[in-house]
């Protein structure tokens, strides 16, 4: 009771936003082997490596993989990483070197749950996390699970038998875990044992059987799991992977095509990609991996990031979207499928990017608002009745292609903040936009609700370039609304 006592008061608060410099440390876990999906993220991940600093990649068990782990699946796959990696530098920067990949293979708990879990049960995995974690590095370090998650759980154990409660208190909450539903039972058995433990995920049973309700599904899920209604599912069909995907070079040549659905383990380190959203500052911000909000879900011992929420403010872990058909669609899985044509142009750009040089192939534009480049947020005041402009004119494109312009107030964004301001943005469509603020507090379900206090509004710009594919880059822009709402 003691240790649960001492980890709950180093819990960060949920309005708690990370600010750090340099990439996200990123520990992928995955049961890769069981089917094909795990390997298909392996493989975008491994696209996308130059974004992150890889900590450790860790094979481990699930509930689908009880007694086996396949690290060798990831050496292959990093060998075919090898043969592009020189093609790749052509057009960006950062790709680790694949020797520096291979040492950063692991092998986790090779039985299944908790019953692998235990004093002298340490796996070359779990010692992996522990020492990520005591390296002296502020950034916080992403636990982004694929499968079970016994080898964390492991990884815990260890840390505590190594420290006082209250440095271990200290390297615990610098995680931040993103996983993909629950697939053992060690998930919820850290979530009672450690209140701190800064988690995401879709509580589930240890099956499929809640899988079709999970935020991650939006990935692609919508033909599978008939969960998507609004979503164009055509960049998640073989026909489109066959042809973007896998027939580039050697490492599209390791892209399997799914038995269920396109890469459903895609979402842990999606919006780890510094494209400008910055969605992994804080869950309720929203971004290419979804949207979530902080709140008890039932059976939970305290509140976690997770779908879900009390609709009376109009606002829950849902999105209001508007889909291909032209009608608005409400859903936990529309927070990932409403940037589905980006990101899924974003792969198939970086997939050429490994078999074509500089010249031909597509790179994003840059996004400068009001003067100011860069990807992190700005963040303005604004008075009740004040209008502003945000000005991207000065945006451009390594290709020299013609820019498009897109404003949008992302409505539900930032909701453990409080209120959600009304603005109005005339220009929206072009490189200058006025964003008005309305309200500090948009209408409530209640008209006589009262509104205390000020407001935020979440404000994107999407930039997207005349390429083939398209790509688009991203700024936030956070208003902080100040004086009365509708409702005072």
């Amino acid at each position: 009771m003691a240790s649960s006592l001492l980890l709950a008061a180093q819990t960060l608060p949920s309005t708690h936003v990370d600010d750090f410099r340099g990439k996200p440390r990123v520990v992928v876990i995955s049961d890769i082997g069981n089917e094909p999906d795990d390997q298909m993220s392996f493989v975008r991940f491994l696209l996308y490596s130059n974004e992150f600093d890889v900590e450790a990649m860790i094979a481990t068990t699930s509930t689908w993989q009880k007694t086996k782990t396949h690290a060798e699946t990831m050496h292959q796959l990093i060998a075919a990483y090898g043969q592009v990696r020189t093609n790749l530098m052509l057009h960006a920067k950062g790709w680790p070197e694949t020797s520096e990949l291979d040492r950063r293979v692991f092998t986790g708990q090779t039985a299944y749950g908790m019953a692998a879990v235990g004093q002298g049960k340490s796996s070359e995995g779990s010692r992996s996390i522990v020492k990520a974690l005591e390296r002296d590095d502020p950034r916080p370090l992403w636990i982004c699970i694929w499968g079970g998650a016994n080898t964390l759980a492991q990884a815990l154990l260890d840390l505590a038998a190594a420290h006082p409660q209250v440095e271990s208190a200290r390297l615990i909450a610098k995680l931040r875990v993103y996983s993909i539903s629950d697939q053992d039972d060690a998930g919820p058995a850290m979530r009672r044992q450690y209140p701190a433990l800064f988690y995401v995920v879709s509580p589930s049973t240890p099956t499929s059987g809640e899988y079709a309700s999970a935020t991650w599904t939006g990935i692609s899920g919508d033909l599978y799991y008939r969960n998507g209604d609004g979503a164009d599912s055509t960049t998640v069909k073989n026909e489109w992977l066959d042809a973007n995907i896998r027939s580039k070079g050697p490492l599209g040549k390791k892209y399997p095509k799914f038995m269920f659905i396109m890469e459903g383990d895609t979402p842990s380190f999606l919006g780890l990609i510094d494209n400008g959203l910055n969605a992994y500052r804080r869950p309720d911000w929203g971004g290419w991996g979804g949207r979530y909000v902080y709140r008890q879900p039932y059976g939970e011992t305290r509140a976690i990031w997770t779908q879900g929420g009390d609709d009376f403010a109009r606002v829950d872990s849902r999105d209001t979207v508007t889909g291909v058909d032209g009608k608005e669609h409400v859903s936990d899985q529309a927070t990932i499928w409403r940037w589905r044509e980006a990101f899924q142009n974003d792969f198939a750009a970086r997939m050429t990017w490994t078999v074509a040089d500089y010249a031909h192939a597509n790179h994003n534009p840059v996004a400068v608002v009001n003067g100011q480049g860069g990807t992190a947020p700005l963040e303005m005041d604004v008075q009740v009745g004040q209008a502003i402009t945000l000005d991207a004119g000065q945006s451009s494109d390594p290709d020299g292609q013609p820019l498009h312009f897109h404003w949008f107030q992302y409505g539900e964004a930032g909701i453990t903040d409080g209120n959600l301001a009304a603005l109005t943005l005339s220009g929206a469509e072009t490189a200058r936009v006025t964003a008005r603020a309305d309200a500090a507090c948009r209408p409530l379900w209640l008209p006589l609700i009262p509104c205390k206090g000020d407001g935020v509004a979440h404000v994107i710009l999407a930039v997207t370039d005349d390429g083939s594919p398209r790509l688009t880059s991203y700024r936030r822009i956070i208003l902080r609304v100040r004086g009365p709402g509708l409702n005072q």
